[in-house]
């Protein structure tokens, strides 16, 4: 049984942020070149296993791919793991990050609709996934200028939630938590032609299931009913890990046609899982995606 530290967190909760500070704390003293890949392998080789998170991953990919070998599946549940922690080191290294992706050149057709949409005034809501660093295209984009907030959903543990979302936040704009008055704040910022972001891969058990990957998964409709509302264009956008570790190749798709939130939402899906097809171990299968029995 566990203690209530306070109002939101447990004593559990408060040792594990202690740990995970504590290794992002040491990680960070060294240069950003072995930084990064030093905590992927941690994370892989270490915390992962501890916390469940490759066998969650194992799971996950059989429940998708039954047919795969498996020692595919565990290779591709390691190297998941690997990106998981490297992302996570990158989103906390600032400045190393920022120069890091300096003047990343963004391909894709988004581009002339951003262009577009900004001339006209009109809201641009960046879609994407848990894949490669979800964080890249918007340091991009930051980098040349532009403000863009994000919509996240908090981590369960409070503590380390509450200095990720802060970090979060100095990539290039204000981050609103999931919730009423998250949904709220993140509205009003788009309104009058401002720029968001928000992940969509996650389970979300109050909206239709969608096939990801072929098997049904609970999936918000939030980003398009928000598009629909506000006409803003809505961009998917992605940052896959080169196979160098460290860069990435910054992509602005098409924007989605503006349809119905579920036809809107199946084509982001389909657009997500042709990278992840195409890179399977960038993606974050570490998160219950589809049902709390995977």
């Amino acid at each position: 049984m566990s203690t209530t530290a306070d109002r939101t967190g447990t004593i559990g909760d408060r040792l594990i942020n202690w740990a995970l500070r504590g290794l992002i704390g040491l990680a960070l003293v060294m240069p950003y070149r072995f930084r990064v890949p030093l905590f992927g392998r941690l994370v892989a080789g270490l915390i992962a296993p501890l916390a469940g998170y490759r066998a969650r991953a194992q799971r996950q990919l059989a429940h998708v791919w039954p047919d795969m070998d498996p020692a595919e599946r565990a290779r591709i549940a390691r190297a998941c793991c690997d990106n998981f922690g490297r992302t996570m080191i990158e989103n906390y290294s600032r400045r190393g990050f920022r120069a890091r992706i300096g003047q990343t050149p963004i391909t894709g057709d988004g581009l002339a609709a951003l262009d577009e949409a900004r001339a006209a005034g009109r809201p641009v809501l960046f879609l994407t996934g848990h894949f490669g660093n979800f964080e890249a295209p918007r340091q991009a984009l930051a980098n040349r200028g532009h403000v863009i907030g994000g919509l996240y959903r908090p981590m369960a543990n409070p503590y380390f939630n509450a200095h990720y979302a802060r970090t979060m936040e100095t990539m290039s704009g204000p981050v609103f938590a999931q919730g009423r008055r998250g949904m709220a704040g993140f509205v009003r910022m788009l309104k009058g032609g401002g720029m968001g972001t928000l992940l969509f891969d996650v389970r979300a058990t109050a909206f239709p299931e969608i096939d990801f990957l072929g098997q049904p998964a609970p999936t918000a409709t939030s980003a398009a009913e928000i598009a629909l509302k506000l006409d803003a264009v809505l961009i998917p956008y992605f940052g896959t890990r080169a196979a160098n570790g460290l860069d990435f190749e910054i992509a602005l798709e098409a924007p989605i046609p503006h349809t119905d939130p579920a036809t809107m939402t199946r084509e982001a899906t389909r657009r997500l899982e042709a990278r992840v097809r195409a890179h399977p171990e960038q993606w974050f299968w570490v998160h219950r995606r589809w049902s709390k029995s995977v």
